[in-house]
């Protein structure tokens, strides 16, 4: 009996495809976070220099404002934005408190190294509410913290600086090796912030966090260089397998 079956053929191996380990990172954390109340929105990667420094009270004199650090788009007055900050703007703008807002995606900065990258994804939060204070933030630090990592992981809080943030604080974490590791930034919302977007903040107050996706994987899965990710090196993203 003939067969159609070339035996002679050379076998096709059809590999699963697999969601990119920096995606699933993200879509992880902004589920973990809507089961906490949160919303997700979204905005423009081109910005201007209104929504990512002028109303985050980042002045015209902050570092992050100079060509070396940023990468402006034809006008000077456009660019990338450097943070997922100006959405959040954006949504003070068209409701008012209560809110609590996240939006993750791309950022773009002028670094490369081992643990940066000039293209890197970010997830950002804001809260606002009556009353909302450091003591909230902390509870929901320690939340997120304990998802991401287990409730072993051992944590601290150091007091930092960020123009749109006031008190300020980044989250470290205890490595196994012994060694405190950052993992995000956090505080209460700069009253200044609050002004910006018509919110009174005599009667409302809030706060802020943000942490790096990239960052969270490289320490969840031991990788060592953060350009790994986006070699497309098969051999590498077959590692990462999700249920």
């Amino acid at each position: 009996m003939s067969s159609n079956k070339d035996i002679l053929a050379p076998e096709i191996i059809r590999d699963t495809g697999a969601i990119h380990p920096i995606s699933h990172m993200k879509d992880s954390i902004l589920n973990l976070l809507v089961s906490f109340g949160f919303e997700i929105i979204d905005g423009p990667e081109i910005e201007t220099e209104k929504f990512n420094f002028d109303m985050l009270n980042i002045k015209e004199s902050h570092p992050a404002r100079q060509m070396h650090d940023t990468f402006y788009v034809e006008k000077k007055s456009n660019l990338l934005r450097t943070h997922t900050s100006p959405v959040q703007i954006r949504g003070m703008l068209e409701k008012k408190p209560p809110l609590a807002f996240i939006s993750g995606g791309k950022v773009y900065r002028k670094d490369d190294d081992a643990t940066h990258l000039p293209m890197f994804h970010q997830i950002e939060g804001i809260l606002i509410d009556e009353n909302v204070s450091f003591a909230h933030l902390k509870d929901l630090i320690y939340k997120i913290v304990y998802a991401l990592f287990g409730e072993e992981i051992e944590l601290r809080f150091r007091p930092s600086y960020f123009p749109f943030t006031e008190p300020s604080a980044e989250v470290d974490i205890l490595s196994k090796e012994g060694k405190w590791l950052e993992i995000l930034g956090c505080g209460l919302i700069n009253p200044i912030v609050l002004e910006n977007c018509d919110i009174d903040s005599n009667h409302y107050s809030g706060l802020a966090f943000g942490l790096g996706i990239e960052r969270i994987a490289m320490l969840k899965h031991g990788v060592k260089d953060i350009r790994e990710f986006y070699k497309s090196n098969l051999d590498f993203l077959k590692q990462f397998k999700w249920e």
